[in-house]
């Protein structure tokens, strides 16, 4: 029977692409969304991929939209933590709200779903977590204090989440992509799109089909002796 994998911030983006290679792949997927519901029916219409509704930084919203899940479609096995938002500005113009919002969501939500699904994984002796981390969680980016504190954070909670799995059949693994041609790169000024990729090695942005191709790899049945690794994905941007 086809592995339940539960992707968040799956209807649009990099979150798409990890839903339908998954799907693809054999899985049976569900994709979380938070906001836009016409986005959200284009993509369940597109790809027939279900598309569920709960805000990822609210720990009660996560625990009913798990119990929904589990109750309509099964027990999720696989987990991509991937929502994440920007609030950028340098930090002495930065508000609390933009801090705590991009904290919240960015990494407090990769807490909230794996504290929902670790439960039925270790009952089970499985389960794959990739939390999708960033490039700039890494090497860090001026005007995104917020945004690379909750990126740098997921890599260290993926670590020590691996430990804690290692021996219940669950791995937890990071991706840190690089600058990737998502709607949201693409709306980078083009002179400044330019020296971004004038500072990446390859020469070009990545496609978000090339994160969700790392993240069937890392989520594979035979992928059990990878854990509490970061895969870069960033043109050899930066190597760590």
């Amino acid at each position: 029977m086809a592995r339940l994998a539960l992707v968040t911030g799956g209807t649009r983006g990099i979150g798409e692409a990890i839903c339908v290679a998954l799907k693809d792949a054999g899985y049976k997927v569900v994709a979380n969304y938070g906001g836009n519901d016409e986005a959200a029916q284009a993509f369940t219409d597109r790809t027939g991929i279900p598309a569920v509704k709960f805000d990822v930084s609210d720990f009660e919203a996560v625990k009913s939209g798990i119990e929904k899940i589990t109750a309509e479609h099964g027990p999720v096995e696989v987990l991509v933590n991937n929502a994440g938002i920007t609030r950028d500005t340098t930090i002495h113009k930065m508000t609390p709200e933009q801090w705590q919002a991009v904290i919240d969501t960015n990494l407090t939500s990769c807490f909230n779903l794996s504290r929902c699904v670790i439960e039925a994984m270790r009952a089970k002796g499985f389960g794959r977590i990739v939390n999708i981390g960033s490039i700039n969680g890494q090497a860090g980016q001026y005007g995104q204090v917020n945004y690379a504190a909750a990126k740098s954070g997921i890599h260290g909670f993926t670590k020590a989440l691996a430990q804690e799995g290692a021996g219940k059949g669950i791995t937890v693994n990071a991706i840190a992509p690089g600058y990737i041609a998502t709607d949201m790169v693409r709306a980078v000024p083009a002179n400044v799109l330019e020296k971004i990729v004038a500072r990446i090695p390859v020469g070009r942005l990545g496609e978000a089909e090339e994160i969700a191709r790392g993240v069937v790899f890392l989520v594979a049945d035979d992928a059990g002796f990878v854990t509490g690794s970061t895969l870069s994905i960033n043109g050899g941007q930066h190597m760590y």
